[in-house]
């Protein structure tokens, strides 16, 4: 008995008209609409979901990359057939891309399933896209490859490079400081992005990028080409040449999404002191496979994998040197002793494979040895305590070492609003050893987890010359931020978490070896004042505001929707 073929290309989810052969009858006459032919309406289709638009300047080389993929998928025998998805420009988004993160996820997902597809080439690149765009095809589980657009080029100035968006902030701080003028902040508003892509430090777009090629859904060697190198473009090209053979000899995000391979995720994340962020988005994009990523467990990865990425925010080179120097593959050699080298990627290799048949020059000035590492531990630590029972994240590669022990005095604002109207108020009682508390920025707060845990350093110690104090929030911090920055405070303030109960001038113990942050008030104190918490505002009552609201799970879960994980 012969099992009958799985439908391919425009055969298959065929529209629900109560006749199969006439709906993929009607469904190639519209296909000729476009001037394609009947030999081309036979091969197997490959969807292209690119995220290009006016709102994300970052993406504006995406049609010269449909452009590449459209070639490799017609020289491989496929069909191309491009399609838009929700587009998330970082700094275009209120309250926050964040917020909209899951939504986009939603859109790839279901419109890989609805639409006639054997395998897709996701195009994205800035912060949230990728992250999106592996959720939503870990869930629909067609064949998939990850193009990122790339990063930008740093560009001189006065004798400097600069590149958003860490020179962003470090110039906003001297502006703030009054060691700018207007006029000043204005010329460099210019310099900082002067070229296509996503941010050229090792920010969130640039650790996003990273993570997808070490879980292997991307190309290698594609994570750290910029944006405008030609390179870039043969990427794509070569990106939708294996989707069209992946359209006829699947390997399934499922098969590459393992906990192995997360593993290796989190190890180069660990390695290249990449973003925060990133750790929500991995924990996202697992949990679509049903994988959990402890806490505990990555402070245990951390202990054991150093820094070897000199790149800024925690280094002084740029996402171009690193694409110079051997890219993420140099990153993954050192690795390999502590990598799961038989994960699947979607080049049909495995992992251990993919680096045997690779160029072993590396240069040491921006990825060190592991013998020679930048900090023998990770960049991330996870802390615990009462005043975070489910966990927070500090970025010590990025911090001041000399604030990870000590007590301090808090100094809270209650929400955004609060921080605005306040921090440079010269009256503000605060000195360089307080911690400054954010509350109510945390994902199911108005404010829906935004950026915002870098918080500003009140002017008046700016003006002082102090460059770093402890800052806590249940809000999130650009992976181009530095400082010493507790952040993802779990539960959060806006569920009534222990955070919602600091009131200023309590004491807090901050302990990064120890992994502990404890809020030292006494539980009688605690539940008078949980007592006294005011009502939550009314929740939304319609549309996607009030989806999210609902159904968004906290950090350490990053984030997700609960009914969108197994």
């Amino acid at each position: 008995m012969n099992t009958p073929k799985k439908p391919i290309g425009l055969a298959r989810g065929l529209t629900n008209y109560g006749d199969a052969d006439f709906s993929l009858y009607l469904r190639r006459t519209f296909a000729k609409q476009s001037g394609l032919s009947s030999e081309m309406l036979k091969r197997p289709v490959v969807g292209i979901s690119q995220s290009a638009s006016g709102f994300n300047p970052c993406h504006r080389t995406t049609p010269e990359l449909v452009e590449a993929i459209k070639r490799g998928v017609i020289a491989a025998g496929g069909l191309p057939l491009d399609f838009p998805s929700i587009s998330l420009g970082e700094s275009f988004q209120s309250p926050t891309s964040m917020k909209f993160r899951n939504l986009m996820s939603m859109d790839i997902e279901e419109m890989i399933r609805a639409q006639p597809m054997d395998a897709v080439v996701l195009v994205g690149g800035c912060d949230k896209s990728v992250p999106a765009q592996l959720m939503g095809a870990a869930s629909a589980d067609v064949p998939a490859i990850q193009l990122v657009v790339g990063p930008m080029l740093p560009m001189p100035y006065q004798g400097e490079r600069l590149g958003a968006c860490t020179d962003c902030r470090r110039f906003w701080g001297k502006f703030r400081a009054g060691e700018v003028t207007a006029e000043g902040i204005d010329e460099v508003e210019g310099k900082l992005a002067v070229t296509a892509g996503t941010c050229g430090v090792m920010g969130t777009a640039s650790t996003m990028a990273s993570i997808a090629e070490t879980l292997g859904m991307s190309l290698p060697g594609t994570a750290a080409i910029p944006a405008v190198h030609s390179d870039r473009i043969r990427a794509a090209e070569a990106s939708g040449k294996r989707a069209a053979e992946l359209a006829l000899a699947p390997i399934r995000p499922s098969e590459i999404i393992t906990e192995q391979s997360v593993e290796n995720a989190l190890r180069v994340l660990l390695a290249i002191g990449g973003s925060t962020n990133a750790l929500i988005h991995l924990t996202a994009i697992a949990g679509r496979r049903g994988i959990r990523i402890p806490l505990e467990r990555l402070n245990e990865l951390s202990d054991t994998t150093p820094v070897l990425v000199d790149l800024k925010p925690t280094g002084q080179h740029y996402m171009s040197d690193l694409f110079a120097a051997g890219g993420v593959g140099a990153v993954l050699r050192e690795l390999a002793p502590l990598l799961h080298l038989d994960c699947m990627t979607i080049t049909g290799e495995t992992l251990g494979e993919r680096l045997k048949g690779e160029s072993t020059w590396v240069d040491r000035e921006v990825v060190h040895a592991m013998s020679d590492p930048i900090r023998p531990q990770g960049g991330l630590a996870a802390l615990f305590g009462t005043l975070a029972p489910k966990g927070a994240i500090i970025k010590r590669s990025a911090a001041d070492p000399a604030l990870f022990e000590r007590t301090g005095r808090a100094v809270v604002f209650s929400s955004l609003e609060d921080l605005a109207a306040r921090v440079d108020d010269p009256d503000l009682d605060v000195n360089a050893d307080d911690f400054m508390v954010l509350q109510n920025a945390g994902p199911t707060s108005a404010a829906a987890m935004p950026e915002a845990g870098y918080l500003p350093i009140p002017q008046k110690l700016l003006r002082a010359g102090v460059k770093d104090m402890v800052r806590i929030s249940d809000a999130r911090m650009s992976g181009t931020a530095y400082g010493t920055i507790v952040l993802h405070v779990s539960p959060e303030s806006a569920i009534g978490g222990p955070l919602a109960l600091v009131r200023n001038g309590d004491r807090i113990r901050l302990s990064v070896s120890e992994r502990r942050i404890d809020l030292l008030v006494d539980e009688a104190e605690l539940a008078a004042r949980r007592e006294a918490l005011p009502p939550a505002p009314p929740p939304p009552t319609r549309g996607y505001a009030k989806l999210y609201q609902e159904t968004t799970l906290q950090a350490e879960d990053g984030c997700d929707f609960d009914f969108l994980r197994p």
